[in-house]
């Protein structure tokens, strides 16, 4: 598996973090959230008509 964040190699049962490569790269993912650099996409309200 490679990890989303440095792009190192590894295998999924060799570390505590997955599905990063260490607690380093999965803290800096929290970090990116928490900054909100990254997020969930948003599409904006429903469509009043949509909803009838």
């Amino acid at each position: 598996m490679t990890c989303p964040i440095c792009g190192t190699g590894f295998l999924l049962d060799e570390t505590q973090a997955p599905p990063f490569c260490s607690v380093r790269c999965k803290q800096i993912d929290l970090g990116r959230w928490l900054d909100e650099e990254i997020g969930l996409p948003h599409e904006g309200e429903p469509d009043p008509e949509m909803l009838d």
